[in-house]
């Protein structure tokens, strides 16, 4: 079985690192072969370099250039692919003539958020409704993703993430972070996630500024594209900058939050989050945004505290109360670490890829 999977980019990011882990382990997978074609040779998951696959790239030369489509059957009449799997979209539209053309089954895997509403003034709620009815399957990372785009019940599938707890094997030590950072605080809160409109860093901000009116032993990280931007700098008072690392996009994410004690997640819309999978298998308790995905990962009271958006009291009130208590911390920590390795495993995810493409085959 072949299967050309189609993304828009490899940068750092959820649906970036659930192709990356998936391609690892189809690799050792001698009954199917695969080549990936990448809309963007900006590459974060260096990792995949080193799989020995074919990576084609298709560099548009403006937004809306034909001859994308044409590059593509090309790619797909010379590689013949069982399946096209895209991952967002963009790749959705792209692949969907050639599919048709050269009788391919469609994947389509552009389901990776829970945005709170879709409407015909929104490009993704008219990409999926062109491409919907000539796929073959469609794959939610999250059931509530489905819902949102009312994704055909007889086509649809949710696949949640799966963490690969081998990324947790060269973690390096938390007291190393904090003197590579100059962190002197007792304390550590985190959140991961790339500055952007789905994501809610002011109530973040916020919550920490409240927090650190009260007490000075805690240092917040802000880790993802554009979190060392001078816009998020301009969300924090000068008198308080010293108490934050803006640290941009980092490699060997997995070692920054475990040197976090408490790990936040405040966002607008959520599928399913690797930083919640992150924090979870690393044992950090979290508090998340209610509502999406999210409520499919973290169990509220259990493995952390799910809150109102944009509410920054709450959050400061919620890290406080985790801060104030050693015990619960470990407690939800353990019990998230369970939870991803009996429901959100990397072998749980491939496994069902797997037989979606057994089944499209």
């Amino acid at each position: 079985m072949r299967v050309m999977f189609f993304i828009d980019c490899l940068r750092a990011g959820g649906k970036e690192r659930r192709l990356t882990e998936l391609m690892k382990i189809l690799k050792l997978n001698e009954d199917i072969q695969f080549e990936v074609v990448v809309m963007s040779e900006d590459i974060h998951y260096k990792e995949i370099l080193d799989l020995g696959i074919n990576i084609h790239y298709i560099k548009r030369k403006t937004k809306k250039d034909i001859a994308t489509f044409y590059i593509f059957y090309k790619l797909c009449k010379t590689y013949k692919p069982n399946i096209v799997h895209c991952w967002d979209s963009m790749t959705a539209v792209y692949a969907l003539p050639t599919c048709k053309l050269l009788n391919i089954r469609l994947v389509n895997g552009m389901i990776t958020s829970s945005p709170g509403q879709l409407n015909i003034f929104n490009k993704v709620w008219w990409r999926a409704k062109l491409t919907f009815p000539f796929s073959d399957t469609i794959i939610g990372n999250s059931r509530a993703g489905l819902a949102v785009y009312k994704a055909p019940e007889n086509k649809s599938i949710c696949i949640h993430n799966g963490f690969n707890f081998e990324r947790t094997n060269d973690i390096i030590n938390k007291e190393i972070i904090r003197d590579q950072l100059n962190v002197s605080t007792k304390y550590v809160i985190g959140m991961v996630a790339s500055y952007s409109y789905k994501k809610d860093y002011e109530t973040y901000f916020s919550a920490a500024q409240l927090l650190l009116k009260k007490r000075s032993d805690i240092t917040f990280f802000a880790i993802g594209s554009d979190t060392d931007s001078e816009i998020l700098k301009n969300l924090i008072q000068d008198e308080l900058i010293h108490y934050f690392r803006l640290l941009g996009t980092k490699s060997g994410v997995e070692s920054y939050v475990n040197a976090m004690d408490i790990c936040v997640l405040s966002t607008y819309t959520e599928g399913i989050s690797n930083s919640i999978l992150e924090y979870m298998a690393l044992g950090k308790p979290v508090i998340a945004t209610d509502g999406g995905g999210t409520n499919e990962i973290v169990e509220d009271r259990k493995t952390g505290f799910l809150i109102p958006p944009s509410n920054p009291q709450e959050l400061a009130e919620k890290i406080e109360e985790l801060l104030d208590n050693a015990e619960l911390r470990e407690k939800m920590g353990l019990a998230g670490t369970e939870r991803i390795q009996n429901y959100f495993s990397i072998d749980t995810m491939v496994n069902k890829y797997i037989s979606i493409y057994k089944e499209s085959f």
